[in-house]
This record gives structure tokens, C-alpha cells and sequence, in this order.
């Protein structure tokens, strides 16, 4: 089936690499106009100049997504280039290297904000744009450490990203949940997708293109408790996210979907 999204305006943030990308790529093929927004300039028109060259429209605009002003400044772009906003993908995101009881208040608030008060602020910003165009979907990207825990045998012998990171997509979950009662009234729905052994850019170790030579930083751990042997690929979520783009998901909201190759242990 193409042309899921045709007629449709969708912002990506962190749209420079990974997820990211790969949704921007498969957006376009559906006939959507893509907004990237990264911080990296030169990645993010490196992916824009890509999706043209397969016969996409695409546009990357410069955003740092824990930043209002620069938030602020990259909506109001946004919904002047193409005229009109329908779709938002906060994929924006990251964690850090330290953990409870040793990553630093600094490190904690960063990840917050770049996570959580990012997508807050994102569609805060492109709320009244989706209103305006008569309602539409915004995908918030969690993560399968929103949900559960980890005995410290585990952390020790698997390891964990940082703490910030966990409490920042739990915390995802929970606004996503708030935002789609909001957006309701408005024809807005709001989903999320939560990741689990995916194989981007910022989680592997070892080469991303070459399948013998990468793997996943939380390998061990994923390939002990998945249903499905093997990692997933920016493809995999992307897919998902489609999904929840289109009109084929009309009557879904306030849903957060794992992508993990069925993990056990759920929260």
C-alpha cells in the first residue's frame, strides 16, 4: 500500500541519523512532506539531500530540541514552509554514561530535557499548527526502560543506561497518556513507541553497516529475554510509527507499543 501519508506535513526531530532518518526516508515514500530537525547541521542536509535524491520533499531545519527559543523558532519554520502541520515523531533523545547514585544533577537535568521537557515543548509549539489543520497524530518515542527494572546482578553483568534516561521516558509515557486526553476534542491523537534492541547509531558498538562486525551495546541482555532472536533496525520502528501517522490508526490514542521483538518481563 502507498501513499499512506500522501497530502500529509510531518516533522521529525532528531531526524539527522538513525530512527530518525529511517523514518524520514520511509515517510516520504508514503507521500508525506518531511520536516527534519536535528542539531547537526551538516547530517541533517546530508539526510534531506538523500530523501530528494529518492524523489521526496524534504526540508531540515536546525533545532535543539532542549532550547524553547530554538523549540519556538523551529515550529513556527516549520508550519510556513509547507503551510500546515499534521504529523509530529519526537524521536529526539539520548541518555548519559553516569547511573543513580553517581551520575551527576547536570547530567540528570540534560537528559530530562532533551527527553521529556523536548517533547513537551516540541508539541507544545505544534499544538496549535495541528488544530489548525483540523487535527492530526504525534508519536512520542519512549523506551523499553520506561517500563520496568533491573536487579543489580543484571546492571553489573549487562549494564543500564543512565538513570536520567529511565525516569525521562517513563515520564514520556506518562504525558503522552495526559496529551491524548487533551488533544481528544481536537481530532489530535497521541501515541507512543518504546524501543528495545534496535540497532541506531547512538546504541551500537562496532560498525552499523556491517552485520558481522556491529552489535547492540545491550546485546547480551535483549538476546536473553526476546521472543525474537536477532536485533531490530531504524526499519522496524519506523514502520510502527507509519502506523500510527496514518489514518489506518484512526481510532488509537493514549497506546504506548513496544518494538522489541517481544521481551519478556514486562512492567
Amino acid at each position: 500500500m502507498a501513499g499512506r501519508l500522501e497530502g500529509k506535513v510531518a516533522v521529525i526531530t532528531g531526524g539527522n541519523s538513525g530512527i530518525g532518518e529511517g523514518t524520514g526516508h520511509l515517510f516520504a515514500k508514503e507521500g508525506a512532506k518531511v520536516i527534519l530537525m536535528a542539531r547537526r547541521q551538516e547530517q541533517g542536509a546530508e539526510v534531506e539531500a538523500a530523501i530528494k535524491a529518492e524523489g521526496g520533499e524534504a526540508t531540515f531545519i536546525q533545532c535543539d530540541v532542549s532550547d524553547e527559543a530554538s523549540v519556538n523558532s523551529a515550529a513556527e519554520q516549520a508550519a510556513s514552509v509547507y503551510g500546515s502541520i499534521n504529523v509530529l515523531f519526537n524521536n529526539a533523545g539520548g541518555g548519559a554514561r553516569g547511573n543513580f547514585p553517581d551520575e551527576t544533577t547536570e547530567d540528570f537535568l540534560r537528559v530530562l530535557n532533551v527527553n521529556l521537557v523536548g517533547t513537551m515543548m516540541m508539541t507544545r509549539a505544534m499544538w496549535p499548527h495541528l488544530i489548525a489543520a483540523g487535527g492530526g497524530s504525534v508519536i512520542n518515542m519512549s523506551s523499553l526502560a520506561a517500563q520496568r527494572g533491573m536487579s543489580s546482578r543484571m546492571q553489573d553483568e549487562y549494564g543500564a543506561t543512565s538513570s536520567s534516561y529511565w525516569a525521562a521516558k517513563a515520564g514520556v509515557d506518562a504525558i503522552t497518556r495526559y496529551m491524548a486526553g487533551v488533544g481528544g476534542r481536537h481530532n489530535i491523537r497521541v501515541n507512543g513507541v518504546r524501543p528495545g534492541q534496535i540497532m541506531t547509531p547512538g546504541a551500537t558498538r562496532g560498525t552499523i553497516n556491517d552485520p558481522d562486525g556491529g552489535h547492540h551495546a545491550f546485546e547480551k541482555l535483549f538476546n536473553l529475554v526476546q521472543a525474537v532472536q536477532g536485533p531490530g533496525y531504524p526499519v522496524d520502528v519506523a514502520n510502527l510509527v507509519l502506523f500510527l501517522a496514518s489514518d489506518e490508526s484512526r481510532f488509537i490514542s493514549a497506546e504506548i507499543i513496544n518494538v522489541d521483538g517481544g521481551c519478556a518481563s514486562k512492567g
